[in-house]
Parts: structure tokens; C-alpha cells; sequence
């Protein structure tokens, strides 16, 4: 994501207006602490913890608290180097900017377009299972109607305003925070009164130990459940880039990045350990969310009606970020000249028409997948899987950025309140952990589709580039030769 792309996603989040290109610089740092904590929050909260715990708890048993933990801590290293490298020149916007700035041109438009289709293939999948979502009141319908009935809502609420987006998202996350919070309460009472299911499961922290549960299908069903446990961090790259745009960054961003680890700790491990220590995890469905599975094993009905409510308002919240994120991202690619000229002209309503109409027929293609593949769960895999290699290559071009920071500005690092511990060993363990994580995605069938589409799509970026820079050279020789012409 360029830095007019970012200035173009933070003008409609202050002001509900994109800012005109010229005066993009401009904008104020006028996000409060309220805003960025809990959208930072909302967004690390999402359809894969809500949806993908299911079927990763199905394949690595009760192991997958040490799988979210693993994975927790190294991406908590990622947002360290994205902090520092932000930090040292408040200018940057975004990872683009130093990408860009570090290794070339290149890197810049390559981690742009490929930030902006994980976004559309983020979107996708969140629709994908809000399909699912609905089958759980209809066991009946098709999982492709309420899926479009979401993509054409959310497309018109997108095309009407964008004022109330970072309102709107705050509400949301306050929604999933306390959803969280109370599952966790309901999941620690049940555990101490003992609660026995009308199955005969006895609410216990032993089934967390027991036989058979920790590594159920030995150590290749430890490896395959870090594809959908790495889709659950999808977002939490969303502290740095708008936490960047604070009034006070260099307060509000450690502040974010620092309680990280708490969060993972109490939504991702905690939620996990209650729902295994409440049900067991050989009774979890991989085709359900397992936070509605609970409560409808435990013989409460209306609380599974109302958490699916909670975790359907959760998806659409997220699905409707994606849309809007992917819009503007795709405006400031085309400011950058990255993309075509069309996609930045505006709507009289200020809102980037072009770049939200081919934002959205790219997810409503992607989406149809369901007429092929109506099983919710595999059309997931497929699609959080290509998600997650594209953010992998994301987190790869941050921390690759971060060892050309601190071989050529070592001043800059010397000078920074806020150095990545361990920065250059843990920069390439961390790329050695993401190379791991990109690997074991052919130990599955589903994840190996999105496996051999990436250089299909990393190819065609690669074509694109060098087009894009053959006409920069043309355009450039073409001013040159007037100007000469005009002498």
C-alpha cells in the first residue's frame, strides 16, 4: 500500500472524503486513541479465529493453543520491525513507503497490488462463510444467496457514504471484544461449577492433556492447522499503518504493537482453552464455528442463536472493511501511476466509483466460487489459504525492508526509541519461520491450489511491472523530446 493510498483510506476515515492528490500531505493526524485501539483490536478478531478454530482444532487437537502461540510470537517481531521502521521517519505512511524507500521501486509496487488481492481474497472469504453463517438458521438455503445478497449491500452502503466508517468499525470490534469476553466468562464458570453437557462431557481444564488430544494425528496434523491459524493474524498489520497516522505516533503505535501479546494471550489462547475445556476437542465440528458449536452442545440453544449473530455481524464487519479497503487501495495505486489512470476518479460523493466497482467484481467472481465448491468450509481453505500467502510475502517484504534499514541507516537505528529487539537475528529467523509456514501449505489439498496460483499471480505482477516501466520510459522521453522541440 503506497503513501497515497494509505493518505487516501485515512482521508475517508477523518473526514469522509478522499483528499485530492496535491493535497494529500496535508491531512491531519486526527484519529483518536479510542478509534485505533479498537480497530486494531476488531481487525486481529476476525472470521479466522471465529470460523477457521473449527477445522484447525479438528486437525491439530488440543496442540493449536501452542500452534497460535508459536506463530503469535513471531509476528509480534514483524509489527516490532514495521514499528521501528515507521518511527524513524514519520513521513512513511505505510510498509510501502519504506519498502519502496529500502529495496526499489519494485518492492513498492509489488507488495501494493499484492496488499490490495489479499484484501479482495480476505473479503471473499469473509463472505464465503457468512453464507455459512446463515445455514446455521436455514440448513436448507445455499450458501451463494445470502453471500450476494451481502456483496450487493455492502457495495451500495460503499457507493452511498464513508463517513461513518471509522464509527461504524469501532462499534463493530466493541461488538466482537465483548462477545469475546463473555464467551470467555461463560467458559471459565462452566469449568469451575464442573458443567456436564447433555452428551455427558464434564466441563474440565484436563481436556486440554488428555489421551490422545494433543497431537491426535502426529506431527503432520500439528504442521497443517498453521494455515488457518496464520489467517487468523490477518489484520494485525492494521496497528502499524493506522496507528502511524495518530497524532502522537510515536506514543500510539508501541502502546498498540506492546499489547499485542496480551491480546493474543486473552482472545486467541483463551477463547481456545474454553472451548476445549468445555466440549473437548475431539467434539468440535470443522465445518462450524466452534464458538456457536459450544453453546449447542452444552444444550443452549438461544445462546448458540445469538453468538452466531455476533460472529455473522463479525464477518460482514470485516468483509465490509475489505471492500472498503481494497477500493481506495486500488485509488492510491492509480495516483502512483501502478494501476490504471479510471481508477482514481471519484464519484460526486468523493468516493473512488471505478476502483470500488472492479474491487468488488473481483470479489463477486471470487465468490462464486460457491456454485462450484458448495461445501463453506473448503471454498474457505482455498481462499484463506491464498490470503495468507500473500501476507506472508507482506510480512517477508517488511522484514526484509527492516535488515536494509539497518545496513544502510544505522544512524537511524542507533537513534530509535523504539528498537526491534534482537532485530537482525530475529528478522531472519522470522524469514525462515514464514518460508516454514508457505512450505508446509502443500501438505493439503485445498492449500495447495492457492500454493500454485501464487506464481501465476507473482508472474503477472512481474509482467505488469516491466510494462509499467516501459511506459514511464516512454512518457518520460515524450516530455523530454517536447521540451527539447519547444528550445
Amino acid at each position: 500500500m503506497s503513501k497515497n493510498t494509505s493518505d487516501a483510506i485515512q482521508g475517508d476515515l477523518l473526514g469522509g472524503h478522499n483528499q485530492d492528490p496535491q493535497d494529500e500531505d496535508k491531512l491531519q493526524r486526527s484519529l483518536t486513541n479510542r478509534h485505533i485501539q479498537l480497530i486494531a483490536i476488531g481487525g486481529a478478531i476476525g472470521t479466522g479465529l471465529f470460523m477457521g478454530t473449527g477445522k484447525t482444532l479438528s486437525l491439530s487437537g488440543t496442540s493449536i493453543v501452542l500452534t497460535y502461540l508459536i506463530i503469535g510470537f513471531f509476528f509480534y517481531f514483524v509489527m516490532r520491525a514495521m514499528g521501528e521502521l515507521l518511527l524513524s521517519n514519520t513521513n512513511y505512511k505505510s510498509f510501502a513507503d519504506f519498502a519502496t524507500a529500502y529495496l526499489g521501486p519494485w518492492a513498492g509496487f509489488f507488495l501494493g497490488w499484492s496488499y490490495w488481492m489479499s484484501w479482495v481474497v480476505t473479503a471473499i472469504a469473509d463472505i464465503i462463510v457468512i453464507g455459512g453463517y446463515f445455514q446455521f438458521w436455514f440448513p436448507d438455503l445455499s450458501a451463494w444467496i445470502p453471500a450476494f445478497i451481502t456483496v450487493t449491500t455492502l457495495t451500495i452502503l460503499n457507493l452511498l457514504t464513508v463517513k461513518l466508517f471509522g464509527e461504524t468499525e469501532f462499534w463493530f470490534a466493541l461488538i466482537k471484544i465483548v462477545a469475546i469476553i463473555v464467551f470467555l466468562l461463560v467458559g471459565i464458570y462452566l469449568v469451575v461449577t464442573g458443567f456436564v453437557s447433555p452428551n455427558g462431557v464434564k466441563a474440565s481444564l484436563s481436556h486440554l492433556i488428555e489421551p490422545g488430544s494433543i497431537f491426535p494425528y502426529g506431527l503432520s496434523g500439528f504442521l497443517a492447522g498453521f494455515q488457518i491459524a496464520v489467517f487468523a493474524f490477518i489484520g494485525i498489520e492494521l496497528v502499524g499503518t493506522t496507528a502511524a497516522e495518530t497524532k502522537d505516533p510515536h506514543k500510539t503505535l508501541p502502546k498498540a504493537i506492546n499489547s499485542i501479546p496480551l491480546r493474543i494471550i486473552l482472545f486467541y489462547v483463551g477463547a481456545l482453552v474454553c472451548i476445549i475445556s468445555v466440549t473437548s476437542w475431539a467434539k468440535v465440528s470443522p465445518s462450524q464455528s466452534p464458538f456457536v458449536h459450544m453453546f449447542t452442545l452444552i444444550g443452549l440453544p438461544a445462546a448458540a442463536f445469538l453468538v452466531n449473530f455476533v460472529v455473522t455481524t463479525s464477518a460482514m464487519s470485516s468483509a465490509n472493511s475489505g471492500i472498503f479497503a481494497t477500493s481506495r487501495m486500488m485509488y492510491g495505486l492509480a495516483v502512483e501511476r501502478d494501476a490504471p489512470q479510471k481508477f482514481k476518479q471519484l464519484s460526486k460523493r468523493k468516493v473512488p466509483i471505478y476502483s470500488l466497482i472492479f474491487s468488488m467484481c473481483c470479489i463477486v467472481v471470487g465468490t462464486s466460487i460457491l456454485f462450484i465448491i458448495p461445501n463453506v468450509m473448503t471454498a474457505f481453505t482455498i481462499f484463506s489459504s491464498l490470503s495468507t500467502i500473500l501476507m506472508i510475502f507482506s510480512y517477508a517484504i517488511i522484514l526484509l525492508s527492516y535488515l536494509a534499514y539497518r545496513k544502510k541507516a544505522p544512524d537511524l537505528h542507533e537513534a530509535s526509541q523504539y528498537k526491534m529487539p534482537m532485530g537482525i537475528f530475529m528478522s531472519w529467523l522470522t524469514l525462515v519461520f514464514l518460508l516454514f509456514v508457505t512450505a508446509i501449505l502443500i501438505l493439503d489439498h485445498d492449500t495447495r491450489i492457492a500454493l500454485y496460483f501464487s506464481p501465476i499471480w507473482f508472474g503477472g505482477l512481474y509482467v505488469a511491472y516491466k510494462y509499467r516501466n516501459k511506459k514511464d520510459q516512454e512518457r518520460n522521453w515524450i516530455l523530454t523530446h517536447g521540451k527539447r522541440v519547444e528550445k
